[in-house]
C-alpha cells in the first residue's frame, strides 16, 4: 500500500511541476460561447469541436463534420489544438469558459506549494520549542507545554477562519499565500511540539546523551545533533498528516470567499465556484478539484500506513 501511496503522491507531484507543459491552455484563458462547456470528446488524433447549442439550457453539440488535429509538443505544450478551429477542453469548462483541467494543474501548485510551506513551517516551530522544553525541563518546560496545550485545545480551523476574517478581504495573492502560510504554521506547531519534548525528554536520560554532557557537549550540540535526530520518525509522519490538513483549510477558507481571489486558480477556489452551480449534476465536471483533494489525501494515508502511525493528528 505504501508504493501505491508513494506512486500516486509523485503523480500528483509531477503534475503539478509539468502545469505549464500539460495543461493545453492557459488557465486565465476564457471561451466566451463555452460557458460550462463538457469535457471534449478524444479521438485518435483529433477532436470534433464543441459549439454552443442553447445558452439557456447550456447545451452543447459537436461539430462532427470538422476534425481539428490534436498536435504533439507544439506551442510549447505537451498535447494541444488550434484554439480557432476549437479549444480542447479535457474536464470541460467552468462558469466563467476557463479550461478546469489547466486550473486544476495550475491551481495544485498553489495549494501544494501552500501546504508544504506551512507543514516546513510547523514542523521547524514545533520541534524548536518541543525539544528546548524537553531538554529544558522544570519550569521552561512547564510554561512551554501549557502554552503548546492552550494552542492546542483551540479549534483550528475556526481560528483560521477568525484570524483571516479580522484582515481586509481583498488583499494581493502573494500577500494571502504568505498570510495563509503564517496562519497554518501557527496553528499546527503545539502538535509537532508536544511529541517532540515527550522523545526529548526521554532521550535526554539515555547512556549516550550522558556521555555526550561528560565529554563536554553544549546543551546546543546535544540537543540538535545527538537528542533531535530520535524524533525524526516522528517529524516524518506529522508531515504526512499535515500536508492534507492544510490542503483542507486552504480550501475551506477559499471556499467562504476568505482565501485566494477567484483569478488565482488553486483548488479551493475552484471549489467555491462550483458551489455556485445551481445543478452539479449538470456540470459535474466542476468537481474536479474535490476529486484531486481526495486523491491526494488518499495517497498521503496510503504512504501513512506504510511509515507508522502518529500518536497525535491534527484535525482538519
Amino acid at each position: 500500500m505504501r508504493k501505491a501511496g508513494l506512486t500516486l503522491l509523485g503523480l500528483v507531484i509531477f503534475l503539478a511541476i509539468a502545469a505549464p507543459v500539460l495543461a493545453p491552455n492557459s488557465p486565465d484563458k476564457v471561451f466566451s460561447d463555452l460557458l460550462y462547456a463538457p469535457p471534449t470528446d478524444l479521438h485518435v488524433g483529433y477532436i470534433h469541436p464543441v459549439r454552443l447549442v442553447s445558452r439557456l439550457e447550456r447545451r452543447f453539440e459537436e461539430d462532427e463534420a470538422v476534425r481539428v488535429p490534436m498536435e504533439l509538443f507544439t506551442r510549447g505544450r505537451f498535447l494541444s489544438v488550434d484554439d480557432t478551429q476549437g479549444p480542447l477542453l479535457i474536464l470541460g469548462a467552468d462558469a466563467f469558459g476557463r479550461d478546469i483541467f489547466a486550473r486544476l494543474l495550475y491551481g495544485a501548485r498553489t495549494s501544494l506549494a501552500l501546504a508544504v510551506l506551512s507543514t516546513i513551517g510547523a514542523l521547524l516551530i514545533g520541534a524548536i520549542v518541543g525539544g528546548i522544553a524537553g531538554y529544558a525541563g522544570g519550569l521552561v518546560d512547564e510554561l512551554l507545554s501549557r502554552f503548546s496545550d492552550f494552542i492546542l485545545v483551540l479549534p483550528a480551523i475556526y481560528v483560521a477562519l477568525a484570524l483571516r476574517a479580522v484582515m481586509p478581504l481583498v488583499l494581493p495573492a502573494s500577500t494571502v499565500f504568505a498570510v495563509l502560510t503564517g496562519i497554518f504554521a501557527l496553528m499546527g506547531w503545539p502538535i509537532v511540539a508536544r511529541g517532540v519534548r515527550a522523545i526529548i525528554a526521554s532521550e535526554r536520560e539515555r547512556e549516550y546523551a550522558m556521555a555526550g554532557v561528560a565529554l563536554g557537549a553544549g546543551p546546543a550540540r546535544l540537543l540538535l545533533l545527538h537528542l533531535m535526530p530520535a524524533a525524526r520518525g516522528y517529524l516524518v509522519v506529522q508531515a504526512t498528516l499535515l500536508l492534507p490538513a492544510f490542503i483542507l483549510a486552504e480550501a475551506t477558507l477559499s471556499y467562504v470567499g476568505l482565501g485566494f481571489p477567484d483569478s488565482v486558480p488553486t483548488w479551493g477556489t475552484m471549489l467555491q465556484e462550483a458551489s455556485n452551480v445551481a445543478l452539479v449534476g449538470d456540470a459535474p465536471w466542476m468537481l474536479a478539484p474535490a476529486a484531486a483533494i481526495f486523491l491526494l489525501v488518499l495517497a498521503v494515508n496510503l504512504t501513512v500506513q506504510g511509515v507508522g502511525r502518529a500518536p497525535v493528528q491534527l484535525e482538519p
